[in-house]
């Protein structure tokens, strides 16, 4: 092993490089050891994801379009071209057309284009394009939380599991950490910040809100006693007047209204009482003994039930 120095901000950080690295970094390939050769284009077997699975599709320019179309009449006169040279030979095609016959490709190109936009705003307003949105959002925090959990393990020194992350530290003695990442992580420090906040100034709210509660129910506690003893005492009165009612029915019961001879029961005593106050009014002299019986029976009544 060998070791250098690589500069982060201010501080000279000691790295570590196997024997291999040290050729690779200085130009030189190891005995032997032939640079492997780069694939490109998209890797076999994995599929393209579309950005919006269920928007409209994309469409094609006039060269992709002229390309479709001249394929298939250029793959039955040479069957045995390979697709790279059907696509060189017509790519050399299309450089030799005249603008005017471009020109209907192009214009159908600009129709479906047109065609396409229109259907994507449209799109756009779904419900569909809303759930879609939704779930490339949380996609991408639950990947940056991925990221900066895996960056905070690495940074406070957790073991790792199996598979993850294994040499993480077989190149460098300290973790070097970029200023994206950095950045990333004042603000999540700052949001909690913000979010703890928040919590403290909701939980004094709620304590607030909690004795204005307790008081509240203090007060309706204390309205229902009140109320459940007026009702008591109600009931109370409405004994006592009905107890009352039944004494004056029974005393007045052998006093009939002279000139009629009405005597009282329960349901026609008020209209009793007023029929022999107007009698006794109508001639008061006459009825002297009247007045002085009606006198004992009310003094005795009241001395019993009031």
């Amino acid at each position: 092993h060998t070791t250098g120095k690589a500069q982060h901000g201010n501080f000279l950080v000691p790295i570590k490089q196997e024997k291999g690295e040290v050729s690779r970094a200085s130009g030189e390939k190891p005995h032997g050891e032939e640079e492997p050769v780069k694939k490109r284009g998209w890797p076999k077997g994995k599929k393209r994801k579309k950005i919006l699975p269920n928007g409209p599709k994309a469409p094609v320019t006039g060269y992709v379009r002229f390309l479709n179309e001249r394929r298939e009449q250029i793959r039955t006169q040479h069957p045995d071209l390979p697709f790279p040279e059907i696509t060189k030979m017509l790519g050399a095609e299309w450089s030799k057309l005249q603008l005017s016959e471009k020109q209907r490709y192009l214009d159908e190109a600009e129709r479906e284009k047109q065609q396409y936009m229109k259907e994507l705003r449209e799109y756009q307003q779904s419900e569909a394009y809303k759930m879609c949105t939704e779930k490339i959002q949380e996609k991408k925090i639950k990947k940056e939380d991925a990221s900066s959990a895996a960056a905070n393990a690495m940074l406070n020194g957790h073991p790792h599991k199996a598979g993850e992350c294994s040499d993480a530290f077989s190149t460098f003695d300290v973790p070097i950490f970029t200023e994206e990442f950095l950045d990333q992580n004042k603000a999540r420090e700052a949001e909690l910040r913000r979010l703890r906040k928040m919590n403290t100034e909701f939980e004094e709210q709620n304590a607030i809100l909690q004795k204005h509660t307790e008081s509240m129910n203090c007060a309706k506690e204390k309205l229902e006693q009140e109320l459940a003893q007026e009702e008591r005492q109600t009931l109370a009165l409405q004994q006592q007047l009905q107890s009352v009612r039944q004494a004056l029915t029974t005393s007045f019961a052998s006093l009939p209204i002279p000139g009629t001879g009405e005597t009282p029961t329960l349901s026609t005593l008020d209209f009793y009482m007023a029929k022999l106050h107007s009698a006794i009014e109508s001639n008061p002299l006459q009825h002297e003994k009247l007045v002085v019986r009606i006198k004992e029976i009310l003094s005795r009544i009241a001395s019993e039930h009031l």
